[in-house]
């Protein structure tokens, strides 16, 4: 029943995931949403602008599954660079929301941009 909502729920998800993943990036880059700017060229600043570019394409389904597949390898190493070293298990270590973006983004990059994106206006599958 529910089924018929599918194309509208997946497109949903996908932009949801990307502004999650995007809203990290331009705090490192512009210190928005209560964040500091990072030094420049350092590695946080990087995954800034990782975060900030894949986040855009994710969101608006162009090269989403290469854009999704670097973001979720990015949020791996995010995960055991950052939050590892503090214990093992996300909810002592604070890495949820790493984790949770980590296989998202990775779901979407094995399924793609999906209907409701500018790679299939473009023809892309």
């Amino acid at each position: 029943m529910l089924r018929r909502f599918e194309t509208v729920a997946y497109a949903a998800l996908r932009v949801v995931f990307a502004f999650l993943y995007w809203s990290h990036g331009v705090r490192w880059l512009f210190g928005t949403f209560g964040g500091r700017p990072a030094a420049m060229f350092s590695l946080v600043w990087f995954a800034g602008v990782i975060e900030t570019i894949a986040g855009t394409l994710i969101g608006l389904g162009l090269w989403t599954p290469c854009a999704a597949f670097v973001a979720s390898g990015e949020m791996a190493v995010a995960y055991f660079r950052v939050h590892f070293p503090r214990g093992g298990v996300p909810l002592q270590n604070g890495g949820e929301i790493t984790v949770a973006l980590c296989f998202g983004l990775l779901y979407i990059a094995t399924r793609g941009s999906g209907p409701i994106s500018i790679d299939r206006l473009r023809g892309k599958r």
